[in-house]
């Protein structure tokens, strides 16, 4: 037996559910495909390795799709502040210099309480898919794909339990190893970038932050995201032989590490919870659309994670292809139909590669350990620090409240 569906969406993760939440009640018939629900929250679990610095735009976007309160009752961590530099602050090769060489990016500057929260993605994702759970058009399907048979018209998506969906238009949103853009025949521009990212949650020794910040280094930036409560989420690049060798450490031997190789910023850590790391990659598909198939979130794109602009970015997709959704149902139009996912590709795809060009930039600029080009950056960094109106500009972007 085969289901029609109207839509199938494959992958239930944080942009995945965002989707079926904003189509919820609607006169379409939906699935949703995702075989590993998050367990429900409980206050005494600990917290994620995986969190997300969710923008403003990311905030509006899940309010409106009624997931923010039940986020917020949970547990999150509001910042107001963020700082980068380079050079050490307290000593380095150009001590006066490395004083004034920091930009320090405050939410009072945009007339904004918060710049952004730091919020787990199970619980995103769990908060989204309670939505989902009251939508009567929709189905969630906890099982995984065995093969897509992509056509234009209705593509076949059989299940691992040997039943079958058709759907007029299948939504991608299963990751950066996307099945269903496979499937469809889309090429992507890819590489990776020698790296590797380690995520580490620590208890620290100091109420809980309000402050986000990132230091470069030539071997890879060394950052720190708030967590609720006197909790933090470290993030350490480095090369990937570092990377293994820092997970084969007990923690106590891990503890030392961070603290030599962290910036005296750091407050002194009383215990590790737990970390986890990961390769840096890059990536972004030839197109977003063909008939009857549109990609969304990293099975789009998948950017360097310097600036954390991969899910806000996800979600930028996900309101795009929404309202462009709401027209064509108050039009009376099908939501597959192409001049629709057109118009999603044409406001997407070049947004998406302009941001993913800009922490290239940033990248290479900081991989890059001459002494003149080093002066000149943190010069750079000095200004951006210094000038409200670029500083201000910058931060508008970054927060999806401007284009």
């Amino acid at each position: 037996m085969r289901d029609q569906y109207d839509l199938v969406i494959v992958g239930g993760g944080m942009v995945g559910a965002a989707i079926a939440a904003g189509l919820a009640d609607t006169d379409l018939k939906i699935a949703l495909l995702e075989q590993a629900r998050p367990p429900s929250f409980e206050t005494n679990q600990p917290l994620d390795l995986r969190v997300s610095a969710l923008s403003p735009a990311s905030i509006q976007l899940l309010k409106k799709l009624g997931a923010w309160q039940k986020i917020l009752s949970w547990r999150s961590c509001p910042y107001q502040r963020m700082r980068v530099w380079e050079l050490d602050q307290s000593a380095g090769i150009f001590p006066a210099l490395s004083r004034n060489c920091v930009t320090e990016f405050n939410s009072a500057d945009l007339g904004e309480a918060q710049l952004g929260y730091i919020v787990e993605n199970r619980l995103v994702q769990l908060a989204l898919l309670e939505q989902v759970d009251l939508a009567s058009n929709i189905r969630l399907v906890d099982q995984s794909v065995a093969s897509i048979d992509y056509s234009d018209g209705a593509t076949l998506i059989e299940l691992k339990d040997g039943s079958a969906l058709n759907a007029k238009l299948i939504v991608a949103a299963d990751g950066g190893n996307s099945m269903v853009r496979d499937a469809a025949g889309i090429g992507v521009h890819q590489w990776d970038y020698g790296q590797m990212a380690m995520v580490i949650n620590v208890h620290i020794n100091a109420p809980q932050q309000d402050i986000t910040w990132q230091q470069f280094t030539p071997s890879g930036p060394r950052a720190l995201l708030p967590l609720p409560g006197n909790w933090a989420s470290l993030v350490w690049y480095d090369s990937p032989e570092l990377i293994q060798h820092l997970l084969s450490l007990g923690m106590n031997a891990l503890q030392s590490a961070i603290e030599e190789n962290f910036p005296d910023i750091l407050p002194d850590i009383i215990e590790i919870q737990g970390r986890a790391a990961f390769p840096l990659r890059r990536l972004h598909a030839q197109q977003y659309w063909k008939p009857g198939v549109v990609l969304a979130g990293d099975s789009a794109h998948q950017i360097n994670p310097l600036a954390g602009q991969g899910v806000n970015l996800g979600f930028q997709d996900v309101d795009a292809l929404l309202n462009l959704m709401y027209e064509a149902l108050a039009q009376g139009r099908p939501v597959s139909n192409d001049r629709l996912l057109a118009a999603y590709e044409q406001q997407r795809r070049n947004s998406n590669l302009m941001m993913m060009q800009t922490m290239d930039l940033f990248y290479r600029l900081f991989s890059n350990d001459t002494a003149p080009l080093k002066f000149a950056r943190n010069l750079a960094l000095g200004f951006v620090g210094q000038a409200a109106p670029v500083r201000n500009r910058v931060i508008r972007i970054a927060s999806g409240l401007t284009g």
